[in-house]
């Protein structure tokens, strides 16, 4: 059982994110090593996920006192209603404070079972088993949780850290290609946003990444999560510098939304949308030079992640888009704030510009 361990430390919790292969069969071991005890445990698992890792999860488990949940994990039901069907189970169980939740799946998984591991008797232990690139990199670490609601996305949650990540690269062998290019382009925003250096080797080694070849993929979530980690524990509650991690998503949030969560765009491919946006709009800005600019873009096309703005939207969804953007929870003003790329490894947040900006900016992309 080779692992890599990273530990998160902000003001008020301390834990371990492990990465490695083969980690569940092991589960228990590793809780042992790392001092989460309880006697019951429910577990929340994503309807996808492969029988043969729930078996041994469970076996490794048998000691303890088992309580499963199937969740059916979709942005449609990332919200308050599976919140109550996983805190109903906790109470009729009779839990307490010092048992434990666990997540087995996506990001919405993590989200949902984190949000209601937050609110019950005011938290109980939760361990997050991400099992999707995306969330292995990326909402598995730093406590926010949430669910999203007729008004917006992740509108209702809270900031609760886990005791425990469980990053096992096992599971990312039965994802499509889809879903791998949905988690790499966080990969590639962690490497925009702080080190130029893990870009380059990104561009290089991509195809060995998006194969999951070992040792590249590996490196690539342990750095990626690294970049997290470093801002995570400067800025747990996304006052300053964490909000540096939003760079493409109050593009990608509305145009998630626009299109009521459907499979038609997933989060990591509005992500990955919204970057290229707001890539656009920096260099429009004369914030991102031409130069830093198309070498991003070039990557972006070379693997796979060539979306289009005019492929799922027209000039009809303008005002809709807007909406959902002036609705962003990083708003506090009727200017919607933004974070752009003045280079790699050199993003600016806290850029303000008004419904009509944007609005003349968008409608080139959705008319040409």
């Amino acid at each position: 059982m080779k692992l890599t361990k990273l530990n998160i430390i902000t003001k008020n919790e301390k834990y371990p994110i492990i990465i490695g292969s083969n980690l569940t069969s092991n589960i228990s071991k590793i809780l042992k090593l790392n001092s989460i005890d309880f006697k019951k445990c429910l577990l929340v698992i994503d309807k996808n996920i492969p029988k043969k890792f729930i078996s041994n999860i469970k076996r490794s488990l048998k000691k303890k006192e088992l309580n499963t949940l199937f969740f059916n994990a979709s942005e449609k039901n990332k919200n308050l209603n599976s919140v109550n069907k996983i805190l109903e189970i906790l109470l009729t169980k009779n839990f307490t404070r010092n048992d434990c939740l666990i997540s087995l799946g996506g990001g919405i998984t993590g989200d949902v079972s984190g949000f209601a591991a937050s609110l019950f008797k005011r938290g109980l232990k939760f361990v997050n088993i991400p099992t999707t690139l995306l969330a292995q990199v990326d909402s598995s670490i730093g406590g926010k949780t949430g669910v999203n609601s007729r008004h917006g996305k992740n509108l209702i949650g809270s900031f609760y850290q886990p005791s425990l990540v469980l990053s096992d690269t096992q599971f990312l062998k039965s994802l499509s290609k889809r879903q791998i290019i949905c988690g790499y382009g966080e990969v590639l925003k962690h490497s925009l946003i702080d080190n130029k250096k893990f870009f380059y080797f990104l561009d290089k080694n991509l195809q060995e990444i998006l194969n999951l070849s070992s040792p590249f993929i590996e490196k690539a979530i342990y750095q990626s999560c690294k970049i997290k980690k470093k801002i995570v524990e400067k800025d747990e509650k996304e006052i300053g510098l964490r909000k540096v991690l939003n760079f493409g998503h109050t593009f990608g949030h509305a145009y998630e939304a626009c299109l009521g969560y459907s499979y038609k765009l997933n989060h990591g491919e509005a992500v990955i949308l919204g970057m290229k946006t707001a890539l656009n709009f920096s260099l429009s800005k004369n914030i991102l030079s031409k130069s830093e600019h198309n070498l991003i873009i070039n990557h972006i096309d070379n693997s796979d992640l060539s979306f289009s703005i005019k492929k799922y939207f027209s000039i009809n969804d303008l005002n809709k888009i807007l909406s959902f953007m002036i609705k962003d929870k990083k708003n506090n003003s009727a200017k919607i704030n933004l974070v752009l790329l003045k280079k790699i490894g050199k993003p600016i947040f806290n850029k303000h510009y008004s419904k009509k900006n944007l609005s003349l900016f968008l409608r080139k992309f959705l008319i040409n």
